[in-house]
């Protein structure tokens, strides 16, 4: 029996062409850029003790009894996050 093999394994990886180039069409707008220095402004602690936080209060409503709250705040905790990881990519990739 023959195993099946990822022929991308094998290849050469020098062979891989470079990234293009960005062109000028691929700006972004100015509310873009002064969103993304706001952004830039807050420190990512805040998303992930947010998120953390909205799931322990989720936690805490699920507990006293209240389903329907606790769903709604769990809510909360993926979108904080999200935004945590979009303000580190701002930070770290910077303004064009």
């Amino acid at each position: 029996m023959e195993l099946e093999v990822n022929p991308a394994a094998q290849a050469d990886v020098r062979a891989v062409a470079p990234a293009p180039v960005r062109r000028n069409d691929h700006v972004e707008s100015s509310l873009t850029r002064l969103l993304e220095q706001q952004a830039a402004k807050v420190p990512s602690d805040v998303f992930l003790f947010g998120g953390l936080g909205a799931m322990v209060a989720s936690l805490g409503l699920e507990l006293a009894g209240r389903p329907r709250a606790s769903r709604f705040v769990g809510m909360w905790a993926p979108t904080l996050l999200i935004m945590g990881v979009y303000n580190k990519i701002v930070k770290l990739g910077g303004p064009r």
